[in-house]
């Protein structure tokens, strides 16, 4: 019998997960690995050699550490679950003028949702993978915090997991930094897992080409949205584009266009197939709506406002902002602007080091042109 019990662990291959199955197997519980396969580089059509969690050498990566500790470990094929979930929706997002996070979505609806299936069918009371978040129960909840190493705090990915997925989830690197999972890993004789390096794009885009990936996904896509316009943000057109999906806000590197300054995509019109360029300053909102709303430290805040800080993207180190929630949607005041508020990405909203939860961004506004938004009375900027 184990000292703690039975866990499934997500394995891709790196040296993340591999430590914190190996750091389990040390602490006593039964650990069972499992990777799951949820892409086909050979149907992807890009340029790159497959590499990254679902690469053969990733698989065989994973499974040798397992047999080196004894562990039984199972490869777990989601490729059709996750296509029709996760690729279809990466898509469908770019072809409404929004910029998806498929990361997010598959960790939030696919990966933890195969895993606990996994987990009950092999008598799994846990799970566990190797993010750099921790989670704790308080209140009757539990609560996802951030990682020690806010270099590599993950816990921005996590807040759609359901509080019945979490009441079974284990973060084991999350009171650890980097570098002393690094060290884990060489005194236990793992240099290969030190020296492998590190994947950070999307898996199914593995050239990391998302405007190529869109044109073998959907036939005749160049010629349907190819000619459309470029316009200032006070309407003047400036010339054409090649189509509205392939911009996303926030872009400023391979516009094809010059206009004797720094421009950005600052909005895109999808009915009107327009990518609207403006300058850095015109890139700033303080103000945007969040929907599809998944709550982790408290059940709901309607009736009242939280001060927060709240992050609009993975990279992004936060910004101080007071939320309000109506409903499945939130609305958030920040004190400043902020820049590149991209419609299809999520929203993390901290108190401390907790998430209060997070949501999909709707869109974007200005306060001073909105003072009494839905009848939330404007915050002055400071």
């Amino acid at each position: 019998m184990s000292k703690h019990g039975r866990v499934l662990v997500a394995m891709s291959g790196g040296i993340d997960s591999s430590l914190a199955a190996v750091m389990l197997h040390e602490e006593g519980y039964e650990v069972i690995g499992m990777t799951m396969k949820t892409w086909d580089y050979q149907t992807s059509g890009g340029s790159k050699k497959e590499t990254g969690c679902c690469s053969l050498d990733s698989i065989n990566d994973a499974r040798n550490i397992a047999v080196s500790l004894g562990f039984p470990h199972f490869i777990v094929d989601i490729r059709e679950e996750f296509g029709d979930y996760v690729i279809d929706h990466f898509t469908n997002e770019y072809l409404d003028g929004r910029t998806p996070n498929p990361c997010v979505l598959c960790n939030t609806h696919i990966k933890w949702d195969s895993l606990l299936r996994r987990a009950d069918k092999l008598d799994c009371e846990f799970i566990a993978t190797g993010h750099y978040a921790n989670v704790r129960e308080e209140n009757d909840r539990f609560v996802i915090s951030k990682g020690k190493d806010e270099n590599k705090d993950q816990s921005y990915a996590l807040w759609g997991i359901s509080q019945e997925s979490l009441s079974r989830t284990r973060y084991p690197l999350g009171n650890l930094h980097k570098s002393e999972i690094r060290e884990m890993a060489t005194e236990r004789g793992f240099h290969e897992l030190v020296t492998k390096s590190e994947s950070y794009e999307i898996c199914f885009v593995p050239d990391n080409d998302y405007r190529g990936f869109l044109k073998r996904r959907v036939d005749g896509l160049e010629e349907q949205v190819a000619g459309g316009e470029f316009v200032l943000e006070d309407g003047t057109v400036v010339g054409t584009h090649e189509g509205y999906p392939f911009y996303t806000v926030g872009q400023r590197k391979g516009l094809g266009i010059a206009l004797g300054y720094p421009v950005y995509v600052t909005e895109i019109q999808k009915d009107k197939n327009r990518v609207v360029l403006g300058t850095f300053d015109e890139l700033s909102r303080d103000g945007m709506y969040v929907k599809n709303l998944t709550m982790q430290k408290y059940a709901s805040i309607e009736g009242e406002r939280k001060d927060t800080v709240t992050k609009v993207r993975y990279n992004d180190s936060g910004t101080p902002a007071v939320i309000e929630q109506v409903g499945d949607t939130m609305k958030v005041f920040f004190g400043n602007g902020v820049s590149a508020i991209a419609p299809g990405q999520a929203a993390v909203f901290y108190e401390g080091n907790d998430v209060i939860g997070g949501g999909w961004i709707k869109s974007s506004f200005h306060q001073h042109q909105q003072p009494a938004y839905a009848g939330m009375p404007a915050i002055k900027s400071k």
